[in-house]
């Protein structure tokens, strides 16, 4: 089925909401092609503090390798600097952030008007299933799935050439906890966000969720 095409350049501040593994960052990844904004995955902004060592990496590797949630204050850091970047001027859609009820109040606090809250829903078993064919670029941290959303070529990033590898947190166990952070700290976002909410079942092929996905933002 072919995907959709064509950017729609419209000004929207977007947040993915959804249990690890519901295909925020892929589904984040394409409507920043359909949109013409910025996707920030602080996922991935906190794996590259973490490759090179920084302080903030070192601080968050230990919550990040249990399943357990960055504090708020580094999370918040992080996403206030990448706000000032020129790309977000026109909107952004965020991946991984905020992730508890204080990190939704600090945006707000930085008068962050958000337009609409994405929610992917999929059942905790059948994520701890799809985590578990999940890789990662080592170069660009693109996203692929062996049976989703393969790359072309076994093991091979299809947009840098880069070395796929599978994360120490989609370990079976790993994933079971965190969903149980996320039960525990995100779900409450859900009501927080009550108003903005747009519904989206991630059951199906990653292109009839982003269809899925446009329908419920109305672009």
């Amino acid at each position: 089925m072919p995907r959709p095409t064509g950017k729609v350049w419209v000004s929207l501040k977007i947040i993915m909401l959804g249990p690890p593994g519901s295909g925020k960052g892929t589904q984040a990844a394409m409507l920043k092609e359909q949109l013409g904004v910025p996707a920030i995955s602080t996922g991935a902004i906190l794996r590259s503090e973490i490759a090179a060592g920084t302080d903030i990496g070192l601080k968050a590797d230990g919550y990040i390798s249990r399943g357990e949630l960055v504090p708020d204050d580094v999370i918040i850091d992080i996403v206030e600097r990448r706000f000032l970047q020129p790309d977000c001027q026109k909107g952004f859609i965020l991946d991984g952030f905020p992730r508890t009820t204080a990190q939704a109040e600090a945006l707000d606090a930085k008068g962050v008007k958000i337009d609409a809250v994405v929610v992917l829903n999929l059942d905790d078993e059948v994520i701890v299933k799809r985590m578990s064919g999940r890789r990662i670029c080592k170069k660009c941290d693109a996203s692929f799935h062996v049976e989703k959303n393969p790359p072309k070529a076994e093991g091979i990033c299809d947009f840098c050439g880069g070395a796929l590898y599978t994360r120490v947190d989609d370990a079976p166990e790993t994933v079971r906890n965190r969903l149980d952070t996320y039960h525990k700290n995100t779900e409450p976002l859900l009501d927080y966000y009550k108003n903005l909410l747009r519904n989206v079942e991630s059951y199906g092929n990653i292109d009839d969720v982003l269809k899925s996905i446009l329908a419920a933002l109305g672009v």
